[in-house]
């Protein structure tokens, strides 16, 4: 008996071994990361910077502009399966930990989408001084909420090699209806609901554009849906964002990208947009009809727990399986 137990005991501990040696090679990637961080006027940035493996001579490199929320320079890790895809096409990546995240100064909720686009400009700088940057390789990725923040870096770096815009925001207030209506829809509620709450957003969209205080939004504020002061600071500065004239900013190849499970951006509309400020010898165009707006392949992003086992077992199977793929072909047509 006591062997017996002993015995599985034994296979229980080599089990568990070999399940986390598995667990640590998925997370193992074929890049160089590199802990950085540098002064600006508003304070210090921190953050990661990844190089190929054994690169020789100058590469290019990828600066990442975050979406909304407080995210670190890996996005929990979430960047690394294209930051790998990235250096396999022999680039580098730029990826700063937002403001009072991860050890860079201020607080991102105090920013403005100019400041946003001033920090990333800040980085671009930093890093033309590398020896090992290509300046004339230099381009932009980013998500979402960087569909407002990516046209004003344009406008002031106007050498810059491209652009891939994923799931990007180009009015924040039609945005922010079109995401109520469908969020809503898909869970459940009824018209009635759906337009309730769309005449209680309509009263606090009144109050930011009479600038109201946040004592006066409370004495509105639905206590299911409160908003926080420092949150309803930084949407007072936001609210009014629009990339629909900046769009002409561009003047390099910008890589659209989007998602056809995408409930946040109405994406035909972004598409739309795009192609009239967008001259067509510039931009591209990728479409997922299983991927979500964080490029989530559908079946995870219908269930959280699959998304985290996932996200531990097979990081690199997280996001819709086209687009990782997409982004590398892409990225290889501006390879030197």
């Amino acid at each position: 008996m006591k062997l017996n137990i002993k015995l599985t005991a034994w296979i229980i501990i080599g089990l568990l071994l070999a399940l986390g040696l598995f667990v640590l090679k998925q997370h193992s990637y074929e890049m160089i990361e590199q802990k950085i961080e540098f002064e600006t006027p508003q304070g210090k940035l921190t953050g990661t910077l990844i190089l190929p493996q054994n690169y020789s001579g100058n590469v290019g490199l990828v600066v990442f502009v975050h979406g909304d929320g407080p995210i670190n320079d890996t996005y929990d890790d979430g960047y690394k399966p294209l930051w790998e895809k990235f250096a396999s096409a022999g680039y580098a990546s730029l990826s700063l930990n937002k403001p009072g995240i991860g050890g860079s100064s201020g607080n991102w909720l105090e920013q403005s989408m100019e400041d946003r686009a001033q920090e990333t400009i800040a980085a671009i700088n930093w890093a033309k001084a590398l020896p090992m940057i290509d300046t004339q390789s230099i381009g932009l990725w980013g998500a979402s909420q960087a569909g407002w923040v990516i046209p004003k870096i344009v406008r002031e770096v106007p050498d810059l090699a491209f652009s891939i815009l994923v799931s990007p925001a180009v009015n924040w207030i039609s945005q922010g209806k079109y995401n109520t209506r469908l969020e809503m829809e898909n869970e459940g509620f009824s018209e009635y609901e759906i337009q309730a709450k769309e005449h209680y957003n309509a009263q606090v969209l009144q109050l930011l554009n009479e600038r109201a205080s946040y004592e006066e939004y409370l004495r509105i504020a639905q206590s299911e849906n409160l908003i926080s002061k420092e949150r309803w600071g930084f949407i007072a500065k936001n609210y009014q964002s629009d990339a629909t004239k900046e769009l002409s900013y561009f003047n390099a190849p910008v890589h659209l990208v989007l998602g056809g499970q995408d409930i946040n951006v109405d994406i035909e509309e972004t598409e739309r947009i795009y192609r009239e400020k967008i001259p067509v010898s510039l931009l591209s165009v990728s479409y997922f009809p299983n991927a979500d707006h964080s490029m989530l392949s559908k079946k995870n992003a219908a269930s959280p727990l699959r998304t985290y086992l996932t996200a531990v077992f097979f990081p690199r199977q997280l996001v819709d399986d086209q687009y990782l793929n997409d982004l590398s072909r892409f990225i290889k047509t501006h390879s030197q």
